[in-house]
């Protein structure tokens, strides 16, 4: 009984340290993590699961690595703030994979980048086509950003002198047949007018819709279930 309520005191002081490390350190998503932040992420995992379940660890070793990483991991960061140029080194920099059309070979094989995998990236981005892409760049945390030729851009309204219209947030009304309150309340609207809008709709009852929201168009759209597909989707723009 003695050696879980160690591994649940290491535990709790795992949680602690990490969480202050997370405070101290910023926060990052994913795909903002650098190739050395995440396998810096691995060593101290490994590093704290070693010490938590080694039973010549003793509380103090715990404290004394937690509290060491986090001032090498605080250190290195302001260290880099200030240097630059050999975090670039450290790093990498950004490589342009597509420039102007053409696909660089070369910068593909300094990244270990087959065409194969540089075509599902696209594919990610909604882009199936390598031919429309007019510049692609690797950036250091493994992510691609891509700009379209101009002939494959989406038109925006004001490239047709359009008035601009607001811009609502969609909400989600209706989800597997069971309506949404904090959607409805969203939009200033309740149940019976949302019952009425989806009878005009031809939805007899809120169980038969698979999924209704209020576009950001200020739309109801309406859904039926998958096994109904002869019914199509229903807009109503009342």
């Amino acid at each position: 009984m003695q050696d879980y309520a160690e591994i649940a005191v290491k535990l709790a002081i795992a949680f602690a340290g990490l969480w202050t490390m997370t405070r101290l350190l910023g926060k990052r998503e994913i795909a903002q993590l650098t190739p050395f932040d995440f396998v810096s992420s691995l060593v101290l995992g490994d590093l704290v699961g070693n010490t938590i379940y080694d039973k010549q660890a003793s509380y103090g070793m715990l404290l004394f690595a937690l509290a060491f990483w986090a001032f090498l991991s605080y250190a290195f960061e302001k260290i880099m703030a200030f240097g630059k140029p050999f975090r670039r080194r450290l790093e990498g920099r950004p490589e342009m994979l597509i420039a102007d059309g053409r696909i660089d070979l070369a910068a593909m094989r300094r990244n270990s980048m087959e065409i194969e995998e540089l075509r599902m990236m696209l594919r990610q981005q909604g882009i199936f086509t390598v031919s429309e892409v007019a510049y692609a760049i690797y950036e250091t945390n493994g992510s691609l950003s891509v700009l379209r030729k101009s002939a494959y851009e989406e038109v925006r309204r004001r490239d047709l002198e359009l008035e601009p219209s607001g811009t609502v947030l969609p909400r989600s009304l209706v989800e597997k047949g069971v309506i949404q309150p904090h959607g409805l309340a969203a939009i200033g609207r309740d149940e019976d007018w949302l019952r009425r809008e989806l009878r005009a709709l031809g939805f007899t009852e809120v169980g038969s819709v698979a999924f209704a929201e209020w576009t950001e168009e200020g739309r109801l759209e309406a859904i039926g279930p998958t096994s109904s597909l002869e019914k199509p989707a229903r807009v109503c723009t009342r």
